[in-house]
């Protein structure tokens, strides 16, 4: 029996998107929570809450890239010139995100600038992955296994609602992280910031819900379609129930349920996504067969990941464990 490694590879890279999405994202929405804190004493903690681990966080952004770059090259290929602006407004938001945590520190005449850094990269690195999110949901046009469209295609109004969708979505990842990480006023007021923040989010969840099958005729099969039509009832119950859980769990002061709950959300979204999309990698225009490199290709790769990934994942939770419990007010990482 023949091994998939082209399934395989779509089911790796579309792992680490996820851990990138669910890990970055929470450290994303501290600096878009970032300006609604204004005492320096909060912005100090909700820095040091995320310090130890925002940059190991990005590992799998690196991974999810390199990786579509190196067994999708086609789908590399067609993807980067649909959607360069957002990503090159993404990747300079996370620049100077990640100055931010280190210059702030080292001034206080000029801290209100690394600040702003701080706050205005987190949004504009969100903001831009809801941007090219929307732009790849609501298609790329391919032609002879090329980007066929202009500069301004990825622009419309879809995008630019998903955008400030996820930029919500973040902010209620950032408000429950905030609740488990730290204490006194700011967790309460993360705490009631992340109530509005989680309603406000399952509604954006559903009003896509029901944008995004008229985009694609693929969509509007996968979401009405048997077998997968089952899926578009279940999920929507697991969201409420999620939102039950983060509603209720801040109601009665639990810290860890909330995010929990919340990662929850995330996760039924981006499987919403996958079931839209596949067997698709570009949406109704390359499979993940078609954008694959040669089978030699992928096989010598998978060897390199097969130690790589479980090496990550290893790191990756040290640093939870190790940094686990809530932050000291009076102590830092920095």
């Amino acid at each position: 029996m023949a091994i998939d490694l082209a399934f395989i590879w779509a089911a790796i890279i579309a792992f680490a998107v996820l851990a990138y999405v669910i890990l970055d994202g929470f450290d994303l929405g501290v600096g878009i929570l970032f300006p609604f804190f204004p005492e320096k004493h909060d912005r100090d903690q909700m820095m040091n809450s995320v310090a130890p681990v925002w940059d190991g966080n990005e590992t799998w952004l690196v991974l999810g890239g390199g990786g579509l770059m190196a067994v999708f090259p086609l789908a590399y290929a067609t993807i980067l010139p649909a959607l360069y602006a957002p990503l090159i407004a993404m990747l300079l938001g996370l620049i100077f995100r990640g100055v931010a945590f280190e210059y702030r520190w080292r001034t206080r005449r000029a801290e209100h600038l690394w600040n702003f850094a701080f706050a205005g990269g987190s949004i504009l690195a969100a903001f831009s992955q809801g941007v090219a999110l929307g732009a790849l949901v609501q298609g790329i046009p391919v032609e002879d296994r090329a980007y066929a469209g202009g500069w301004w295609d990825w622009l419309t109004p879809f995008s630019i609602a998903t955008g400030f969708a996820l930029l919500i979505g973040y902010g209620l990842l950032g408000a429950t992280w905030l609740v488990m990480k730290t204490t006194g006023p700011l967790a309460e007021k993360a705490r009631r910031m992340a109530s509005g923040a989680a309603v406000a989010t399952v509604a954006a969840m559903g009003a896509f819900s029901l944008w995004t099958p008229w985009l694609e005729p693929l969509y509007l099969e996968r979401w009405f379609g048997y077998p997968t039509a089952i899926f578009s009832f279940v999920v929507p119950l697991l969201v409420l129930g999620c939102l039950l859980v983060i509603l209720n769990g801040l109601r009665a002061g639990r810290d860890v349920l909330p995010f929990v709950a919340s990662l929850g959300l995330f996760v039924l979204g981006y499987a919403g996504i996958g079931i839209s999309f596949y067997p698709y990698i570009v949406p109704g225009s390359l499979t993940i067969w078609d954008a694959a490199a040669p089978p030699e290709s992928l096989a010598f790769l998978l060897v390199g990941a097969a130690v790589l990934v479980p090496i990550i994942l290893c790191y990756t939770a040290y640093a939870y464990w190790v940094f686990r419990g809530k932050v000291d007010p009076e102590e830092g990482y920095h």
